[in-house]
């Protein structure tokens, strides 16, 4: 959630003068209900495709509005001169002269479920676009519409506004439930969609009462009162099941008790039965799982029992083979519990200790005497982790020695002093996987072979090679723009022990029951392993919650959680096990960017709770702090570091917002002056101050983790002519000349493109220094004598490398 850590200078907005000047010659020929943006009542979960558009109109006069600036256009009626937003009657050829230009209305056909407004053009940042249809109704009727837009949405429906929400977000369809009162006959409905930056595009459609049902659903496990009032006023059965539950057992089951107890009170029947949980489990996954898409297994298991087991989709789409239980698919990041584990038994073993410092092993390792095998297992090295490094995945398909890739990042600087702090660090991991060959004298994976996945009857599990073929193999797949295609495909080598194993949900399971009943390590070595880290920062933190040694602890409404999850460029894992209640899931999936609702870990959880919900502790919401003045919610606002990521806290009156980079800006609401909830997710985040009152950091904790973010400094922005914006424009080798940072102007605007990476605007701090907004980096464009620009010099976080410019 990234964040504006000032307010700019008022700008001007635009003014719009003009008249209508002609209806052209290029009007729709035929009767109204032939035209394709006539829609003769709408089909029931049918998208709205064909629309009149009137776009694109510049929110502002400058190319680069501050927020003020846009939520004006968006108030501002901007067809004032031409009738007006409520009173339009747009016609195809219509021409509108608005601020000297003309504008037409003209005919736009969506190819699939989302009108995209952008039609492949550059100029879409801060932009208005108006979108017209008419529906023809038989007799007079209240729907409710399912309604996605990216960004900010208004609605008239004849005339008058039915909805409107300024917000910034990524298109999701039926986002917002919207609804609107048909009259007999004709109906004009007008939408506004204003653009922040990026994508922008919307989706509309009305919703039967199977797709009601299914937000009820959503709506009562979620805990969201206000859908589930907006949904039980329109009618729909609170009674109805999906997957064979009642919406009163999903809020129970998800520890809703405020959802229950309205849903009681609107009728539902609190002696339901439910039905076989293995039926609902898979109802769910075959909802979830197109056949002919990449696929997921899922396996169940207490108390020793496996109650589920079930592969869904295809381990490879262009043979169609299906997954299944047994299915090989690579579990990325789950490896580091093994490779702890690992390490763990050559401490039982009186081979190495978790004292030993790193330079033990690697001599030459730059601080090397001040890291602890400990500091590798915890993430508290503070070493730069190897996979933010700007060119790395220009290398991840090659082979690599495990010399090669430490000799890599070995002598970067250290994102911290070892031990200060708790940083996520593949680098760590990948060290502990050559310190198990040294002093073991075997490689790695046939020491984890030896040890664990034979004694343990693990026959389908092991570091995965490039050039082995593997029966049953899962391939790894790419969910983008709607479209499927092959993954990036890793050479593990690459990935080491901090995430090269493959596996299977009955592996996994294998796994989790030797751990948790002491047939893999002694309890000593469990205690430790499961033992949260703590540092310098985590005053504020749970002593029960957090990372031990490849395990994450945390809590799941009340029950001890420890599990873990992997991800890499075509796969996405999560392993969970709740060890009092001796509970395992596994949720294995072979796509990443993962087809929608395929979140390994989210759907381990929910698994857990449809399991156990009745043994977990009752959710229970913050109360809002009503009165938090004005000049303290200011004091917040500013952006904080989250690592990859920044979260940017930006005011507007009496409310405070919150966006994290790349998601939806949120408000978050006070259960104290310094503590603030979401509403829409589990997380909550408190302003820590130092002794003077300034806000030095926000710690963020959701899921059973803490997240120390510090405040980044207030940088002054300065506006640069073309000409100085010019000098830094080009192209600079962010690595070996595979990566390449390409730097553009559009007017008085810079924006920066990595390989592979979105294009991102960059603001000028001086002639020479730019900085982003939405991580936190710098770069510095260096000139010679003459003036020219040979080199950039980057910086993010304590990272810092220079990049020669190309041309």
């Amino acid at each position: 959630m990234p964040m504006r850590n000032q307010h700019l200078p008022c700008l001007r907005r635009l003014s719009i003068p003009g008249t209508v000047v002609a209806v052209l010659s290029l009007a729709w020929l035929g009767s109204a209900a032939q035209a394709p943006w006539v829609y003769p009542g709408p089909k029931a979960n049918e998208f709205m495709t064909n629309w009149l558009v009137l776009s694109p109109l510049p929110v502002s006069a400058d190319k680069s509005p501050d927020e003020a600036a846009q939520k004006q256009a968006f108030s501002d009626d901007l067809l004032a001169a031409a009738g007006g937003e409520a009173a339009i009657q747009p016609q195809p050829g219509l021409k509108l002269q608005l601020a000297g230009k003309d504008y037409q209305w003209r005919l736009l056909q969506a190819k699939g479920e989302t009108v995209d407004l952008k039609e492949g053009k550059a100029e879409a940042d801060f932009m208005v676009a108006y979108a017209w249809a008419e529906v023809e109704m038989p007799k007079a009727a209240a729907v409710l519409f399912g309604l996605g837009s990216d960004d900010a949405v208004k609605v008239w429906l004849n005339g008058k506004v039915a909805h409107e929400n300024w917000i910034a977000r990524p298109l999701q369809p039926d986002d917002d439930l919207v609804e609107l009162k048909f009259q007999p006959g004709k109906n004009q409905l007008l939408l506004k969609v204003q653009n922040v930056q990026g994508d922008w595009s919307f989706a509309c459609r009305w919703l039967d009462k199977d797709e009601l049902q299914k937000r009820l659903m959503t709506a009562a496990g979620r805990g969201d009162l206000d859908t589930l009032a907006k949904l039980a006023t329109h009618g729909v059965n609170v009674n109805a099941r999906r997957f064979g539950v009642t919406p009163l057992q999903a809020a129970r089951l998800h520890g809703q008790k405020e959802a229950a107890d309205f849903l009681l009170g609107k009728g539902a029947d609190p002696k339901a039965e439910m039905p076989p949980l293995d039926k609902v489990v898979d109802a769910i996954f075959g909802e979830l799982i197109k056949t002919n898409w990449p696929g997921v297994a899922v396996l169940v298991a207490k108390e020793g029992k496996v109650l589920f087991k079930k592969g869904y989709g295809l381990a490879s789409l262009e043979h169609g083979v299906p997954v299944t239980p047994q299915t090989k698919f690579r579990i990325g990041s789950i490896t580091k519990q093994f490779t702890a584990a690992a390490i763990l038994k050559l401490q039982e073993e009186g081979k190495l200790s978790v004292e030993d410092k790193l330079t033990k092993y690697i001599p030459d390792f730059p601080r090397g005497d001040e890291v602890t095998i400990r500091h590798l297992l915890t993430h508290t090295s503070g070493i730069h982790s190897y996979t933010s490094k700007p060119d790395f995945m220009d290398t991840a398909r090659v082979p690599v020695k495990a010399e090669d890739l430490i000799k890599s990042f070995k002598n970067d600087p250290y994102d911290f002093d070892p031990g200060k702090k708790w940083a996520y660090n593949n680098s760590g991991f990948f060290l502990l996987g050559y310190i198990i060959e040294k002093v073991s004298g075997q490689s790695y994976g046939d020491f984890l072979r030896e040890k664990f996945f034979a004694p343990l009857g693990m026959k389908d599990t092991g570091v995965h090679e490039a050039t082995d073929i593997y029966p049953h193999e899962a391939y790894g797949y790419a969910y983008q723009g709607g479209q499927l295609k092959k993954a990036l495909n890793w050479d593990m080598s690459r990935a080491g022990g901090a995430g090269a194993l493959y596996s299977t949900v009955e592996d996994l399971y294998l796994w989790n029951e030797a751990v948790f009943n002491g047939k893999a390590l002694s309890p000593e070595s469990l205690k430790s392993a499961f033992t949260p880290v703590l540092t310098a920062q985590d005053e504020q933190k749970p002593k029960d919650e957090g990372y031990g040694y490849g395990w994450a602890i945390a809590k799941l409404r009340g029950l001890q959680e420890i599990s873990h999850g992997g991800g890499l460029q075509g796969f996405v894992s999560f392993l969970l096990r709740l060890p009092k209640e001796h509970f395992t899931v596994v949720v294995l999936a072979n796509s990443a960017p993962a087809v929608p609702g395929v979140d390994t870990g989210g759907l381990a959880h929910e698994l857990a709770q449809l399991h156990l919900g009745d043994k977990m502790e009752v959710r229970v919401r913050p109360a809002v702090l009503k009165g938090v003045s004005a000049q303290t919610l200011e004091a917040y606002v500013a952006r904080y570091d989250y690592g990859g990521a920044v979260l940017t806290v930006t005011r507007d009156g009496d409310r405070l917002f919150a966006q994290l980079t790349g998601q939806p800006k949120r408000e978050i609401f006070p259960s104290s002056e310094t503590n603030f909830f979401w509403k829409v997710v589990e997380a909550e985040v408190t302003f820590v101050k130092d002794a003077n009152g300034k806000v030095t950091k926000a710690i963020h904790r959701q899921g059973g983790q803490t997240l120390h973010a510090p405040r980044l400094e207030d940088i002054q922005e300065v506006k640069l002519s073309p000409a100085a914006l010019d000098a830094v424009v080009g192209k600079y080798d962010y690595g070996q000349g595979k990566s390449i940072l390409t730097v553009t102007r559009e007017g008085e605007r810079l924006f920066a493109q990595l390989t592979g990476q979105p294009r991102v605007e960059i603001f000028a701090k001086s002639e020479t220094n730019f900085f982003w907004k939405v991580a936190n980096a710098r770069v510095t464009f260096v000139k010679d004598e003459r003036g020219k620009v040979i080199k950039a010099i980057h910086e993010q976080g304590l990272a810092k490398f220079e990049a020669p410019k190309l041309e």
